[in-house]
């Protein structure tokens, strides 16, 4: 640690360092399953608080963003002997650390991870745990020794609500937007946990998760105390009739590893999941990174540098060809997002792709999208998030000689809140494609790229004319994953499920004829 920030962070961590004899930390959420925890756990603890947890049990340090939290402690008088926020939040009383605050950034989880594996700055990350975890690992380096921490009410359960105790007339209402924030972040958390392990923090995630170490009961057994659990889903039905055509897309992206047995099961799944298609990605690590960001170090399974994770992730040519002869025996079809002029070059030069694929990440990589344009003459597929009209009217000036020109709208929040779904973008896309000596017509393939939960706006979709829907796909909810919150788990029948509500969405949109159908009469 060595800027002003780490160490302003280093000095509040040995300030409350001092105050306890114990090697144990807790991180104090707001979930439901906080009131489920003994007193006895906090005390010798350094607990560190996010947002108003201090209501439920009161802190060493209470860590927030938002100005709703500052009025909300001030209300509730002061459970914290200091604060450590980005707002002008002032407790004339009480220490005051402040810091930058970091959104999470669309897309850019990995460098929510390197920052938090970098340590030379400290930030409030939106992801606010990340934070508590620093001043966690500070408290460590200053004992110089291991600590214990247990994380206690993060449950990312949203619609659960909050701990009883933590209740406030401050907390803002859950809105879609932040209900999609709060379960991002737990797959942020998932790999967090991971780059954890063997460092001078022991984690133990207090819950019901698939990852976590002890439950509330288990919790208070250990301090000496004296508690509950989940539930599941359903399926649907069909029919047969006469509906528009619509291709699903599982997007594997990098949810393979570089691991052939890997990508086989999911590819597998896919398939008997229903689903048309599979795609992946393609990328050139070498051009397509900055030789900086590929040298910092970063820990995953694959090695010690974000170079070396980001390489083991990548399919070489012995691995699309696998994909290739998989994809042929199964039944099914796939396609891969070509990131760069190397990867494209490399594949149409090397393979027969049946597409390729543009993605909403290089939307602004116009000299690359040009060169694609001139230089391929076979069916393009392009997402259309973090874009606007401007990018449409350019694609369809740009893209006029490949042989459909599939625009998938999607909106680039992993995930995507109900609210910003915007399907009416897929009508529009559909009225593009109806269109002849107005232009485009039917080249246009309209279609919809899913970054939200579930299957309802993709049925949605569908209805709208959407001809192509796409949905990530994950094997397991792993310790290691492309963190996208939004990703469908093969090994449960959740994109059976999605599969089968598309189908039924193309049921009832049907015929665009308006006539009478076998199952009505008169009944006078």
């Amino acid at each position: 640690m060595s800027s002003p920030t780490a160490e302003a962070v280093s000095r509040l961590a040995a300030d409350t360092a001092a105050k306890y004899s114990t090697d144990t930390i807790v991180l104090l959420g707001k979930g439901p399953s906080a009131d489920q925890v003994h007193s006895r756990v906090f005390s010798d603890a350094v607990v560190i608080g996010v947002n108003d947890a201090e209501r439920i049990h009161p802190t060493d340090i209470t860590i927030f963003y938002e100005d709703w939290v500052g009025e909300s402690v001030a209300e509730d008088g002061l459970r914290s002997a200091a604060y450590v926020t980005s707002t002008s939040f002032d407790a004339p009383d009480r220490q005051v650390v402040r810091l930058p605050f970091r959104p999470i950034a669309n897309d850019a989880e990995d460098q929510v991870l390197l920052r938090f594996q970098d340590r030379s700055e400290v930030a409030i990350e939106e992801a606010m745990f990340l934070t508590a975890l620093e001043i966690a690992r500070a408290v460590a380096d200053h004992r110089g020794r291991v600590q214990q921490v247990y994380m206690v009410g993060f449950d990312f359960t949203p619609e659960a609500g909050e701990a009883r105790a933590a209740s406030s007339q401050y907390s803002p209402e859950l809105s879609s937007r932040r209900r999609a924030g709060i379960e991002l972040q737990e797959f942020i958390l998932q790999n967090a946990l991971y780059t954890l392990k063997d460092t001078n923090l022991d984690v133990q995630h207090v819950g019901t998760l698939a990852y976590s170490d002890l439950t509330t009961d288990l919790l208070n057994e250990k301090f000496h105390v004296e508690v509950k659990e989940p539930i599941a889903p359903q399926p649907v039905d069909d029919d047969d009739v006469e509906v528009p055509p619509v291709e699903v897309t599982a997007e594997i992206t990098t949810n393979h590893f570089g691991d052939l047995d890997r990508l086989e099961k999911l590819v597998h799944a896919a398939q008997a999941a229903g689903a048309d298609w599979v795609k992946v990605q393609k990328r050139d690590v070498d051009t397509f990174y900055t030789s900086q960001q590929l040298a910092s170090p970063y820990k995953s399974p694959f090695g010690s540098t974000f170079g070396d994770y980001r390489r083991q992730l990548e399919l070489d040519k012995e691995g699309f060809l696998f994909l290739d002869e998989l994809t042929k025996d199964l039944g099914i079809r796939w396609f891969a997002s070509v990131l760069d002029k190397p990867s494209f070059e490399w594949m149409t030069g090397e393979l027969d792709v049946p597409l390729v694929k543009l993605p909403s990440t290089i939307s602004e990589k116009r000299d690359y999208l040009s060169y694609v344009a001139e230089n391929y003459t076979g069916s393009v597929v392009i997402s259309t998030g973090m874009t606007d009209t401007a990018y449409e009217h350019w694609l369809l000036q740009t893209f006029t000689e490949q042989e459909a020109l599939y625009l998938l709208h999607c909106n680039s929040a992993y995930p995507t809140p109900d609210e910003h779904t915007n399907i009416g973008v897929v009508r529009h896309y559909a009225q593009l494609a109806a269109q002849q000596n107005g232009k485009p017509g039917p080249r246009i393939v309209p279609g919809y790229s899913s970054h939200d939960y579930g299957w309802m706006a993709s049925a949605l979709a569908v209805a709208a004319g959407a001809q192509m829907v796409e949905k990530h796909v994950k094997l397991g909810n792993t310790e290691w994953a492309h963190f996208d919150a939004v990703a469908v788990d093969l090994t449960t029948d959740a994109f059976t499920q999605y599969v089968d509500a598309v189908r039924r969405a193309q049921l009832h949109v049907g015929s665009s004829q308006k006539k009478i159908t076998a199952s009505e009469h008169h009944k006078y």
